[in-house]
C-alpha cells in the first residue's frame, strides 16, 4: 500500500470528562478504503472531524496529508472532501449550480470548473437533472450530488460520515457503485458506517469501534477469519422461547464452537452449518426456522462486545 495519508497515535477527544475518542491508534495509506465501523456514538464521527480539522484535539498525535490540523486546518480542509452525515445543499439552487458555487470556494476557474461539472455530473449520473432544483430530488438524488460536491476540488482525501444512512436499498447500492468507482480510480477513501454489509462492499481495512476505543482492526475478511467461524446458524424458536444456552450446548454435539442469544435469535457459531442445522431440527425442540449464512462483521462485534451493531 502507499504512503500514509492520515496517521493517528494516542489520538483523544474529550468533551469534560466524557471521552469520545479515547486514545486511538490508526493510519490510513493512500489509494485504500478504510472504514470506521461501529454503532452510533462509539466515537466514529468525532475521529472524523479530528481528521476533517474542524475539531482540536484533546490529546495524541495527528498527522492529515502530512501536517498537524491544529496548526494546518486551512491547509488541509482545502485538499479534502467531506461528505456529512447530513446532506447541506442549497435547496433552492439547481443541480449544477450547487457545483459551481462550492466550486468557487476553492477558488477555480470559471472555465476549469465548468469542465469539473460536466464530468462530476456524469459521474454522480445527474446530467439529466442538472437544471433542477435540489428540493425536487430524491434522497439518493441528494446524497450522490453531495458526493459530487466533494469532489469539485479533486481531493487528496475524501471523507464520508455514515453516507448512505437513511436510503433504500436500491439506492444505497447505486451509490456503493459510486463510491467503488471512485476507489477504482485510486481516490483515498474515509469513511464511517454501521452497516457491515457497506463495509464489507467497500472497505479495504477497517477499525471496529465501541465505546471511543478502537477494539479490532483488519480486512473484513481477516476480521471474520480472526473472531468468527465460517458459517452461523440462526434459529428461532415459538413462544415457548428459545432453550437455554447450556441446554443448546449440549445438544451441540461438538458441532458449536459458540452460542449467542440475540433477541428472538439463537445464535450458533459453526464451521459446519448445514450438518448443524440439520442436528438441531432432528433432536430436542425444533426451532421454528433455521438460516444458515456465512460469518460476517456484525458476528465480529457481537463476538467482542456482547451485542449488536445497531444497539
Amino acid at each position: 500500500m502507499g504512503e500514509a495519508l492520515v496517521l493517528a497515535r494516542g489520538l483523544e477527544k474529550h468533551f469534560g470528562d466524557f471521552a469520545a475518542v479515547a486514545g486511538i491508534d490508526f493510519e490510513v495509506r493512500k489509494g485504500e478504503a478504510f472504514g470506521f465501523l461501529g454503532p452510533n456514538g462509539a466515537g466514529k464521527s468525532s475521529t472524523m472531524r479530528l481528521v476533517g480539522a474542524t475539531s482540536t484535539r484533546t490529546a495524541g498525535e495527528l498527522e492529515v496529508l502530512g501536517l498537524d490540523p491544529d496548526k494546518h486546518g486551512p491547509e488541509i480542509r482545502a485538499r479534502l472532501g467531506v461528505v456529512p452525515q447530513e446532506d447541506n445543499l442549497d435547496l433552492e439552487l439547481s443541480v449544477s449550480d450547487n457545483l459551481f458555487v462550492y466550486g468557487r470556494y476553492f477558488g477555480l476557474p470559471r472555465k476549469q470548473l465548468h469542465k469539473r461539472i460536466v464530468e462530476l455530473l456524469d459521474f454522480a449520473q445527474l446530467a439529466e437533472r442538472s437544471r433542477d432544483r435540489v428540493d425536487n430530488l430524491s434522497g439518493g438524488l441528494k446524497r450522490r450530488l453531495t458526493i459530487a460536491r466533494a469532489l469539485v476540488n479533486d481531493p487528496a482525501l475524501l471523507l464520508l460520515d455514515e453516507p448512505t444512512t437513511g436510503l433504500d436499498p436500491q439506492a444505497r447500492h447505486l451509490l456503493w457503485d459510486r463510491l467503488y468507482s471512485l476507489k477504482q480510480q485510486g481516490v483515498t477513501l474515509v469513511l464511517t458506517t454501521h452497516y457491515m454489509e457497506e463495509a464489507e462492499q467497500l472497505c479495504d481495512r477497517l477499525v471496529v469501534m465501541d465505546k471511543a476505543h478502537i477494539i479490532a482492526e483488519g480486512s473484513p475478511r481477516e476480521l471474520v477469519e480472526r473472531y468468527v467461524t465460517r458459517e452461523v446458524v440462526e434459529l428461532r424458536f415459538g413462544a415457548g422461547g428459545a432453550p437455554a444456552e447450556g441446554a443448546l450446548r449440549g445438544r451441540a454435539n461438538g458441532l458449536v464452537k459458540r452460542v449467542e442469544t440475540v433477541a428472538d435469535r439463537v445464535l450458533l457459531y459453526t464451521d459446519q452449518g448445514d450438518v448443524t442445522a440439520e442436528h438441531f431440527s432432528s433432536s430436542g425442540p425444533s426451532p421454528v426456522s433455521t438460516l444458515v449464512r456465512r460469518g460476517g462483521l456484525e458476528d465480529v462485534f457481537l463476538t467482542l462486545t456482547g451485542r449488536q451493531l445497531n444497539d
